[in-house]
């Protein structure tokens, strides 16, 4: 299949001397066209921070990183925010959903800063917000929705530019096992529908298995899952989550 992101040697580290910490440590990940891709791995591992330089919110120390094969890391900032907003969609965790805007107006920011004109894109951000069952909610803000609505809204937001390539930040970690069959249940229906490459970080075993494939990553390298100790990596993420 074809290659849609390549990357090699990629290296990041975090403080100086013997508080340096190493994230990263010659990682390597290729991702096919169309591929879903998980990527697990305990709490601090490290995972929000290859999502971050897949997104070149960061820049790695060392490495190289291509995408359709065009050099990403050779990309000054404006045009890696060219890059973000033609075809890059990201969902966080944590929603980030301004609270002040409807559902309607949050996914409508992607296209209005790409420089839609803002009719255009409340209609635009209508219809993906109705493909993902939104239908009923297109007016209410954040504290009126639910998690698994608030979630939903999130993915919409990432999808609304129509992107080459979703990522997205344990997707389901806030929801329980109902909204996160759900929420998976959308993403792969839109991975079908547009064709999208897909990289996720979780701990959620179910979800990961219905993955194309799965990477562990640990000690700063990727290598293949098995699924033998998801258990742990859930655990682990559970008792971070209550620290």
């Amino acid at each position: 299949m074809e290659a849609l992101l390549r990357c090699t040697g990629i290296t990041k580290g975090y403080g100086a001397g013997p508080r340096r910490v190493e994230v990263l440590r010659r990682l390597d990940l290729t991702a096919a066209r169309g591929e879903m891709l998980a990527v697990v791995g305990a709490s601090g591992v490290g995972k929000t921070t290859l999502l971050h330089l897949l997104a070149l919110l960061d820049r790695p120390e060392a490495g190289s990183y291509e995408f359709a094969g065009r050099d990403l890391l050779a990309l000054d900032e404006e045009s890696a925010d060219h890059f973000r907003r033609r075809s890059l969609g990201y969902v966080f965790q944590s929603y980030r959903l301004l609270p002040e805007f409807t559902a309607r107006e949050n996914v409508s920011l992607p296209p209005r800063i790409r420089g839609e004109h803002p009719a255009a894109a409340e209609e635009r951000a209508a219809a993906v917000l109705c493909e993902l069952g939104m239908e009923a909610r297109l007016d209410h803000r954040p504290a009126e929705l639910s998690g698994g609505e608030q979630q939903r809204v999130a993915v919409a937001r990432a999808l609304v530019n129509d992107p080459e390539l979703l990522l997205a930040d344990e997707p389901t970690g806030n929801l329980d096992a109902r909204n996160g069959e759900r929420l998976m249940d959308l993403l792969c229906a839109a991975r079908e529908r547009r064709g999208l490459t897909v990289v996720l970080a979780s701990h959620n075993e179910r979800l990961t298995r219905r993955c194309d494939r799965a990477l562990r990553l640990e000690d700063g390298v990727l290598g293949d899952w098995d699924g033998s100790d998801m258990a742990a990596v859930a655990e682990a993420a559970r008792t971070a989550g209550r620290s």
